[in-house]
């Protein structure tokens, strides 16, 4: 992939400090760069070669007659129809993909265009004649894009950095709140950053910057609508293996090497299978553990075997992950408390020792309803209704436990009863910190009193849906974007690794969602329609095996990664504060 950087009102003068921001995203694209600017704006573009390795697929790229400049972080899987279907009005200068867009904006507009292309991406076009600059997020949200707009001139980068190396760090100030919902998310949920007035670009939306009047507006293109669908229980199974396996053979066009991450579950499985079908060599790579419990080794080995890859594997051990561990600041700009980011970089160094591009299972948990706080949420909510008022009360304010085994365990079932609230109940299952502590953080950030702990949740969550449902949509619109593909994105460029994700193609997403929720669920499992479309096709242990996901033996590594004394969230808040403390003085 690529990284993107650009702003409005440009004057000679800036130039050093424009070129020092793109620069601090060369992770991002270290095999070539490129500028364009005149007194309106600048940009920048650090480049990826993975299609058209020439100097003629170097971004920005402008239009014939100088009036559109576009420059993006894509790959769009589409673009040889729209390429064929552009080329009798427009001539095309290159083999790249994101050719498309500059002529496919042109010819189209910007809506249509943004209908007609398939893919992850996240794009910048200037129309000059119309003085609008366009930024644009994926669908899903797998590639990132930030803006900031302060004393009329509008900042964007693919990364914070790049937006903080440029205004400098003088100018931007902490957001409190966006600190306090990390402890709740163990994220900062969009459209939030942890600076105020710096925004993250929503999946699915893009943003309008007026040169002229220096203002900013957000608008949504695209929205998922769950159970839309008519597709019976005989043809469903069919059906969304072709949809995979079109969208995984859309993927595999590259010109450079290609692997594959393997995991020995149901989603990376179900790629692996599919690749397995279309190409004769394939390259797979896993990450174990070297604690027994978490190894999940044998099972990628297992598959591997099957179908006959060419298989690398690496073991992350304690101190690997010490060492490791401090670089995680470098790679989010802001707290995250997915520690799974370790061996995710990991597995992502292992692929760039062969490939340039890797295809990944991400993204099957959301679209086919495969984490196991579903069924305890629905197990939950259910028993919650026949307890008396007073004795939820009781149980909410039951303090957290730490550490894992059994009490925890029992203690935080027993909490999560305390919650009628439906989003509150869902939050208190997925192990948020205590009362206490919240109140704590409250206190020291100065978070207003009837401030929604839940908020970012509470957009997504819709009442009409069916309750897995409604939980997997939630899912899919916060913790997809904001974690789960914010790791992926962040470890995978942090050693110049293009991740692609076959099972977020729109096509699988909106099928999956679109499907009764008995159907999605076949036979009362989870994920049950896709182990039902890859019976006979993968290994019968990988149906059978009960989720595990990516999850690290934490607890072993506890006391030489984080206090003991405090939640994960809670000690890596501290440890990021003390670190923007330091670096302050």
């Amino acid at each position: 992939m690529c990284g993107l950087f650009g702003h409005t009102v440009f004057s000679p003068e800036m130039l050093g400090r424009s070129r020092a921001a793109l620069h601090s995203l060369q992770h991002r694209g270290p095999d070539d760069w490129g500028e364009w600017y005149d007194q309106t704006a600048y940009i920048g573009h650090r480049r990826l070669s993975i299609l058209d390795l020439s100097e003629h697929g170097r971004q920005p790229m402008v239009s014939s007659d100088g009036g559109v400049v576009m420059s993006a972080n894509a790959e769009i899987y589409n673009f040889r129809e729209l390429k064929s279907e552009l080329s009798r009005e427009f001539e095309f200068s290159s083999d790249s993909d994101c050719e498309v867009l500059l002529h496919g904006y042109r010819a189209w507009g910007l809506q249509s265009l943004l209908s007609r292309i398939e893919g992850m991406f996240a794009i910048c076009i200037y129309d000059r004649s119309q003085g609008k600059i366009y930024l644009v997020r994926d669908r899903v949200g797998i590639k990132p894009l930030y803006y900031s707009f302060m004393d009329g001139v509008a900042v964007w980068a693919s990364e914070l950095k790049a937006i903080e190396k440029f205004l400098g760090a003088d100018a931007l100030r902490v957001d409190n709140t966006a600190l306090y919902d990390f402890l709740t998310y163990l994220y900062v949920p969009a459209p939030k950053t942890t600076f105020e007035r710096v925004h993250k670009l929503e999946a699915a939306h893009y943003a309008e910057i007026d040169v002229a009047t220096a203002s900013v507006e957000t608008h949504c293109y695209w929205t998922l609508e769950p159970l839309a669908s008519r597709v019976t229980v005989a043809d469903a199974p069919e059906q969304l293996r072709e949809l995979i396996g079109n969208a995984v053979v859309q993927q595999m066009v590259s010109d450079v090497p290609i692997g594959f991450f393997l995991s020995g579950g149901m989603d990376s499985s179900a790629v692996v299978a599919e690749v397995a079908v279309a190409s004769r060599e394939v390259r797979t790579y896993s990450i174990g553990f070297d604690v027994g419990d978490w190894d999940e080794l044998p099972y990628a080995r297992e598959v591997a075997e099957y179908f006959g890859t060419n298989h690398m594997e690496r073991t992350l051990d304690r101190d690997t992950a010490v060492s490791l561990f401090d670089e995680m600041s470098t790679w989010f700009d802001e707290p995250f408390a997915d520690i799974s980011a370790l061996p995710t970089y990991l597995v992502c160094a292992l692929a760039r020792e062969q490939s340039k591009v890797t295809l990944t299972g991400d993204g099957g948990d959301e679209v086919f309803g495969g984490y196991l706080w579903y069924a305890t949420v629905a197990r939950k909510t259910k028993r919650v209704a026949s307890l008396p008022r007073f004795m939820r009360r009781m149980l909410r304010w039951l303090p957290a436990a730490f550490g894992d085994g059994a009490f925890k365990r029992i203690l935080n079932d027993a909490r999560a009863y305390g919650f009628e609230d439906g989003v509150a109940l869902y939050a208190s299952v997925r192990n948020r910190p205590s009362s206490e502590a919240k109140a704590r953080f409250r206190r020291a950030l100065d978070i207003p009193c009837d401030y929604d702990d839940f908020w970012s949740y509470r957009r997504y969550y819709r009442e009409e849906l069916p309750l897995m449902t409604r939980l997997q949509y939630m899912d899919f619109h916060t913790y997809l974007p904001d974690q789960l593909l914010t790791k992926v994105d962040r470890a995978s460029m942090s050693v110049s690794l293009e991740a692609r994700l076959p099972l977020l193609d729109t096509r699988v997403v909106e099928f999956g969602f679109g499907l009764d929720e008995k159907l999605r669920y076949f036979n009362g499992e989870l994920k049950g329609l896709l182990k039902q479309a890859y019976r006979g096709v993968v290994p019968d242990t990988v149906l059978a095996r009960k989720k595990k996901g990516f999850s690290v033996p934490l607890h072993y590594w506890r006391g030489a990664l984080l206090n003991d004394r405090c939640t994960r969230q809670e000690a890596l808040l501290e440890r990021w504060c003390a670190a923007r403390a330091a670096n302050a003085t």
